[in-house]
């Protein structure tokens, strides 16, 4: 048996701070939690769900470490965003799978266009996003001050 089994689970009100705990987290460690991530990680039914977005978990071995929303920009544009995993859970391709499950569901949607924005001190999430087809692109100014890459990826 795989002791170490990723599963992918919807959002749930009972599980509504784990997308808060995460980001926050690696916020912290990395750069500073802006107004805008308190307004969207404080209420995430509200400013994702509600506006036609998407938030998944992943779990390890039955605990909440890994986060990734879509959230709807318009009807065939989606942002790929608040994706975090928790740092006692790195190293087992949490980050993947939650990509790999955005993507599909994204399809499955008709989602036309993933963006993202990221840094460029984030080497292997760069990393992860260029193998799974994302390439750079303009980046416009004020949206996040930690983004210093737009990319996206044409489905």
């Amino acid at each position: 048996m795989n002791q170490n089994k990723i599963e992918i689970i919807p959002f749930s009100d009972q599980q509504k701070e784990a997308i808060k705990t995460l980001n926050y987290e690696w916020l912290e460690k990395y750069f500073r939690v802006e107004q805008g991530d308190v307004v969207s990680l404080s209420s995430p039914k509200e400013q994702i769900i509600d506006k036609g977005g998407f938030i998944f978990y992943a779990k390890l071995n039955d605990e909440i470490v890994g986060t990734a929303s879509l959230l709807r920009k318009n009807d065939s544009v989606f942002e790929l965003g608040k994706m975090a995993v928790s740092e006692k859970a790195r190293g087992f391709g949490i980050g993947t799978v939650l990509l790999e499950h955005c993507l599909n569901v994204a399809k499955q949607k008709g989602i036309k266009t993933l963006i993202l924005y990221s840094n460029r001190q984030l080497e292997s999430a760069l990393h992860l996003y260029h193998k799974y087809g994302f390439y750079e692109v303009e980046l416009e100014e004020g949206l996040y001050e930690r983004a210093d890459i737009k990319m996206e990826k044409h489905l």
